[in-house]
Parts: C-alpha cells; structure tokens; sequence
C-alpha cells in the first residue's frame, strides 16, 4: 500500500510525512533525498551529464528509515548528511528535471513500495510515480510560512543564510519544479489539498493521520 504526499518546497512535507509514519508504524519513502543523492553523483562528475549518468549505472543507492531518519547509501558509504548542503540545493532542481534521472528515482521507489505499507513525500508522486496511490495529499503554504521554515531548517543546522536568500532559493525552485518538462509539479485531481498556513504541526499530522485511517484502517494491520 502507497500513500503520497507532494507540495512545494518549504510546505512541510518531510517532516509530516515522517511523523504520519511514525504514529501509524508504516514506513516512509523520502524521494527528495533520492534526488539529493543523484546530485552528489552529478556533483561528482563535474556537472557533465554524460559522465553523471556513466557513474549513475555504475554506484548502488540504497536506503531506509529508523529513528526518525531515512538513512541512504552509495555503495557502503551513508552519505545522509551530506544531501542539504547548499551546494547539493542549488543543483537538485537541474538533475531533478533530468528525464533520465526521474526514470532512475522511480525504479527506486516502485521497487521498495511493493511489499508493506508506505508513505513517500515528493513532488511529483501523486502524478507521475504513483498514479494509482492508495491515497494522495497535497501539502500547500504561504511563501513566507514556507521560507520560515526552511530558514530555521537550515540555521538548525549551521548554513550560514540569510531569510530572503532562502525566499528566493524556493521561489527559483517553485519555477523550475513546475515548468519542468519531464513530471512537473501540479495536484493530482484525485488529491487531498492541505494548506498548512495556519495549522500547527500537530493539527496537520492528526488530519493526514484521520484521513489514513477512516479509509484503510484494517490494511495499515500488514
């Protein structure tokens, strides 16, 4: 069983999806960190697109979620925390929009979605990956609410950035993700639009939770 959750940059989708996992013991598929480990292999390669998908066929990508993290690898080496960097942010729309790419990620998450239950958050899930999901939402907020919240993401971890820089990262990130050619970012009309503007954390999981499990209360039992 798949459940998706798409929605900009900054709409709070990680981290709700990740809580939604956790109340509900499923387990949780995040395709942004898949996107983000393509654009350390792009990183990698020089940025020339010949060579990124040369190496991209040579390295195994592996990945799960314990303890409130989803840990991904490239052969034996854990390389989580080297996907927020600024550098790998300023790059992930190129590679994002990338048909080949997209192709790849989507092998990765049909592929560990086909046995137990999951909730994967992204962009283009709803749409292009998971057509028939079980369930689907789409996470929306102001873009002030939005560049909050990544600015305090990003200071919790040390970047030293500013409020507008951040502002204009994920306006910049909204243009590419929604003219991309390849899956752009649009709700699917069979999705469930959540505004978190003006709900806490708390109200947002317990909605998304609500929902889950009025319709598949006894298949989360697997």
């Amino acid at each position: 069983m798949i459940i998706v959750i798409d929605g900009p940059a900054g709409s709070g989708k990680s981290s709700t999806a990740k809580a939604v996992a956790d109340k509900l013991d499923i387990q949780y598929l995040d395709s942004g960190a898949l996107y983000r480990t393509l654009t350390l292999i792009y990183l990698e390669s020089g940025k020339d697109k010949t060579k990124f998908f040369e190496l991209l066929n040579q390295k195994s990508i592996s990945f799960y979620y314990t303890d409130g993290a989803f840990n991904v690898s490239i052969g034996k080496q854990n390389i989580t925390d080297h996907l927020r960097t600024v550098e790998v942010s300023e790059h992930v729309s190129t590679v994002a929009a990338m048909l080949k790419s997209r192709e790849h990620v989507n092998r990765l998450m049909r592929k560990a979605v086909q046995q137990g239950a999951w909730i994967a958050e992204g962009r283009d899930l709803g749409t292009a990956v998971f057509p028939d999901a079980e369930l689907k939402f789409f996470m929306v907020a102001d873009l002030d609410t939005r560049a909050e919240r990544r600015y305090k993401e990003l200071k919790a971890k040390g970047t030293d950035i500013t409020k507008d820089e951040v502002k204009k990262r994920i306006l910049e990130r909204d243009r590419k993700d929604s003219q991309r050619k390849s899956d752009p970012l649009r709700k699917a009309d069979d999705a469930i639009k959540v505004d978190t503007s003006e709900m806490t954390f708390e109200q947002q999981v317990n909605f998304i939770c609500s929902k889950i499990t009025d319709k598949f209360q006894r298949l989360l039992k697997y």
